[in-house]
C-alpha cells in the first residue's frame, strides 16, 4: 500500500530539506523527481543547490508532465519519490498552455487550463496509489499572501491554492514546515 505525503511551507522554509531527511530516514531507494527549468543563473544556482545536497545514490528524472511515466520506467529502480515542487510544474504547466499571454485568456479558458493541471496531478496520484511506494511531494503554500496585482499571479495563485487542497485531501499525512520546523497537520 502506498503512502502520500505532502510537505508544504513558504519560500525558503525548510520544506525541501525536510522532505529529503523523511525520504533519507526511509532507507530505501529514492527517485527525485525535478519539476524545475533552469532558465536563468538563479534558478541553475538553485538546482545545483539541490543536487549538491541529495545523497549520490538517488535517481533523478527531471520533468513535470507525464510523470506516471516514472512507474514504467524500468531503468528507474525506487520505493520512495519525492516531487520537488509541485509549484514549479504548475507554473511550467501553466505556462506551456499560455505562454505568458494570459491576459487574453477568459475564465472558460482558465478553467479548462486548470482542469488540464488537475488531471496531470491525478493521474500522477492514482498511479502513485497503486504501487507500494512512499510519495513525498513538495509544495509552497502561497495562502497567506495578499492578493495579486497582475492576472498571471492572480490565476497562479487560485490554481496552486486550490491544488493544494487537492493533493492534501488525498494525502496520508500534511506537513507545514515555518522557520524549518515541521507541523504536522494531517
Amino acid at each position: 500500500m502506498s503512502k502520500v505525503i505532502l510537505v508544504t511551507g513558504g519560500a525558503r522554509s525548510g520544506k525541501s530539506t525536510y522532505a529529503e531527511k523523511l525520504a533519507l530516514d526511509t532507507k530505501s531507494k529514492v527517485l527525485y523527481i525535478a519539476t524545475s527549468i533552469p532558465f536563468d543563473e538563479e534558478m541553475k544556482d538553485r538546482v545545483k543547490e539541490h543536487k549538491a545536497r541529495r545523497p549520490k545514490n538517488w535517481s533523478t528524472f527531471e520533468g513535470y508532465k507525464d510523470l506516471k511515466q516514472v512507474f514504467s520506467n524500468e531503468k528507474l529502480d525506487f520505493d520512495t519519490i519525492i516531487l520537488d515542487c509541485i509549484t514549479i510544474m504548475i507554473t511550467n504547466l501553466l505556462y506551456d498552455e499560455t505562454g505568458e499571454d494570459i491576459e487574453s485568456f477568459n475564465q472558460e479558458a482558465i478553467n479548462r487550463i486548470e482542469k488540464k493541471i488537475l488531471e496531470e496531478v491525478s493521474d500522477f496520484l492514482d498511479y502513485a496509489e497503486k504501487t507500494s511506494k512512499t510519495l513525498i511531494m513538495v509544495t509552497n503554500e502561497i495562502g497567506f499572501g495578499i492578493v495579486p496585482e497582475y492576472k498571471l499571479a492572480r490565476v497562479f495563485r487560485d490554481i496552486a491554492g486550490r491544488i493544494n487542497q487537492y493533493i492534501a485531501s488525498r494525502a496520508d499525512e500534511v506537513t507545514i514546515v515555518v522557520c524549518g520546523i515541521p507541523l504536522k497537520i494531517k
